[in-house]
């Protein structure tokens, strides 16, 4: 594989949804890995003259926690919106959960008082559980997203009014 068939194969891993390609022949291995920026990564053994067989198996992989989440649990944003309100982020991809268990109640119901440094909820994220902290002071006005639900980074979990 000369190197503009690996550009050409670049190309192609940009425009599909494959996260992921793996090439292997004698003596000649090459990946290309696609991240969430759509920045590749080219490895390649030493070329072998050896054409390559159109019969591989692309592998597809997703990433499911954000690099760069907080690791203390504090929401990463805390931004005002409409009315004097303040909404209250996810620092990371992950599950959302309410209360601790199923059987237990909410950490935080609408019209309750939130100070900093109160657990708001918890979030999965690759069977860590990560309590997420309010850093605001207010009463929660609405909860945006459902119980047990996934939840992307930076996506708005609760309503907070601060007055």
């Amino acid at each position: 594989m000369d190197f503009k068939q690996i550009q050409e194969l670049i190309k192609l891993i940009n425009k599909s949804n494959i996260g992921e390609v793996t090439i292997e022949e004698k003596g000649f291995k090459i990946t290309v890995k696609q991240k969430e920026e759509h920045i590749q990564q080219v490895m390649a053994a030493p070329y072998s003259g050896q054409a390559i067989s159109p019969s591989y198996a692309p592998a597809i992989s997703s990433s499911a926690a954000g690099g760069n989440a907080p690791v203390n649990g504090k929401t990463k944003a805390v931004e005002p919106v409409a009315d004097n309100l303040i909404t209250i982020k996810s620092p990371m991809i992950g599950t959302f959960y309410r209360s601790s268990g199923p059987d237990k109640s909410s950490f935080v119901n609408v019209g309750d008082e939130t100070e900093p440094g109160k657990v708001v909820c918890i979030i999965e994220a690759m069977k860590l559980f990560n309590e997420i902290e309010s850093e605001v002071k207010g009463k929660i006005v609405k909860v945006l997203v459902e119980d047990a639900s996934p939840v992307e980074f930076d996506q708005p979990l609760f309503l907070v009014d601060p007055s």
